[in-house]
């Protein structure tokens, strides 16, 4: 984990987001005991040898505490702090705090999400998110949204909320806050180039750049040296 982590800095990640708990579709929850012991020894491994910021990706605020305790610099929370005590841990220790949308949890989210108008549900939930944190006494200025592509969004069968959403993205910058983006190796790539896991790279770094142009501030990804570059063009052109 600790040359991985090296690596992707050297490569110009900005952030490192290090993750206990799968949030792919249909995994199932594990304890914040769990989620520590494998987390706990790689945050203070990393942290002793990177300079950018790491990430810890977790709802649990157990796990956020001890993981800001250990070194970590922000959260990354696909619960948007709708866990009791989340809220608290971030006030606590004044670090961003990054609050994606979701419909239902990892277990069940990808069963039949059905959605009148995603763009506007997205935006709706995530604008009542951070009224919600404000009100509760988290900076505005610590509050990244993300809209969580491939989490309870429907793909295939001609319906693409993913797309739908990278579209339309200038929406959600109009809530005045970072946009971060998870796009990368989604299965809704797959289903539109009917390619699997590992040739989804071009795919991903097409959605990515148009996500960019869009609107896009932070983009999660896997192949961080090739992003980067596309990233560099991009902002280059439209910024």
């Amino acid at each position: 984990a600790v040359e991985r982590a090296k690596e992707l800095e050297r490569q110009g990640a900005d952030i490192i987001d290090i993750g206990g708990e799968s949030s792919r579709p249909f995994s199932k929850p594990i304890s914040a005991k769990e989620e520590l012991e494998r987390i706990l020894p790689v945050i203070e491994a990393v942290r002793d040898e990177v300079e950018v910021p790491i990430s810890v990706d977790t709802y649990k605020p157990e796990v956020a505490e001890k993981a800001l305790e250990r070194g970590a610099d922000m959260i990354n929370d696909i619960m948007a702090l709708r866990n009791e005590g989340m809220v608290e841990v971030i006030k606590e220790h004044d670090v961003p705090v990054c609050l994606m949308h979701m419909k239902g949890e990892p277990k069940n989210m990808q069963v039949k999400p059905e959605y009148e108008n995603v763009t506007e549900e997205v935006y709706s939930f995530l604008k009542e998110r951070v009224q919600f944190a404000v009100e509760r006494g988290i900076a505005e200025d610590r509050i990244i949204i993300d809209p969580g592509i491939g989490f309870g969004k429907r793909t295939g069968k001609g319906i693409e909320d993913n797309c739908d959403i990278i579209a339309h993205l200038r929406e959600l910058k109009g809530m005045g806050r970072p946009v971060l983006v998870g796009i990368s190796q989604k299965t809704f790539i797959g289903n539109i180039l009917g390619a699997e896991k590992g040739e989804r790279i071009e795919g991903s770094l097409g959605a990515e750049a148009v996500a960019i142009i869009n609107g896009a501030d932070i983009i999660r990804c896997h192949h961080v040296l090739k992003t980067k570059r596309m990233a560099a063009v991009v902002d280059r052109i439209v910024r």
